[in-house]
């Protein structure tokens, strides 16, 4: 079955390198590795598969990330984008579903809202790293937002205020700040959530659709915002959402 789907990974750094390898070891078969970044230096402490010759030689992440995976699955297809996801777009339509680790809650927004269109689900991870008195707290997120279900709005992780004055905070641990332990679990955590969907292998199976991590804690544990959605449908993404391409009115 794993070797008929197809998926997408937006955003292959920290977050996505390690969804990459592990959809390699699960014989994925087609991957869509969309990214425009250059693997640099200051990357080796989250950028699994990163050589120093991959530095030297200024290969962009996705060559990076591809020829992890082609190492432990040569079968599957592995396709580099290395540009912005809204220059593919149209790949992502392709997808049985599609793993966002973006930066930023517009970004964040922009690729829910177009994957929304085409009823394609999204499994999105991020994390950030915040100083407080008694020093550094990690925190992070896997959200399932699916078709027909709650979206990243509903579980208050998308507001309006967030999108006008974006709360990022990454790096007030250093530079070198150690985040690849934190990236690990939560790729680990979206990709189970992933097997969820594409693999019948519990019939039980009830995968909460937001999870937190704690990283001091070393915790993921079921957003406590879950309770207050039993029985709300979702307003955001509604039966009367637009669907397909839009349409544009030509002046």
């Amino acid at each position: 079955m794993l070797t008929n789907t197809a998926v997408a990974v937006v955003g292959v750094s920290g977050g996505g390198t390690p969804i990459a390898q592990q959809l390699a070891h699960l014989g994925i078969g087609t991957t869509h590795l969309i990214d425009g970044d250059i693997a640099e230096e200051h990357h080796r402490h989250r950028l699994v598969g990163i050589s120093s010759a991959a530095v030297k030689q200024g290969w962009k992440k996705v060559r990076v990330a591809q020829r992890l995976m082609s190492r432990v699955h040569p079968e599957g297809l592995v396709h580099t984008h290395p540009c912005a996801w809204q220059e593919v777009h149209e790949v992502l339509r392709t997808c049985n579903l599609v793993f966002s680790c973006l930066d930023g809650y517009l970004a964040r927004d922009e690729l829910e809202r177009y994957l929304r269109r085409f009823h394609v689900p999204l499994i999105d991870i991020g994390m950030d790293i915040a100083q407080h008195a008694d020093g550094f707290g990690i925190v992070g997120q896997a959200i399932l937002s699916m078709p027909g279900m709650h979206c990243m709005r509903c579980f208050g992780f998308i507001r309006d205020d967030l999108l006008t004055e974006e709360a990022a905070r990454y790096g007030e641990a250093g530079e070198r700040a150690q985040v690849i332990w934190p990236n690990g679990a939560l790729a680990s955590t979206a990709v189970g959530m992933a097997m969820g969907l594409l693999l019948p292998w519990h019939a039980q199976l009830r995968v909460p659709p937001y999870l937190v991590y704690d990283g001091n804690s070393l915790q993921v544990t079921p957003s406590p915002r879950l309770k207050y959605l039993e029985g709300v449908p979702c307003p955001h993404y509604g039966l009367a959402i637009s669907t397909g391409d839009p349409m544009f009115r030509l002046a």
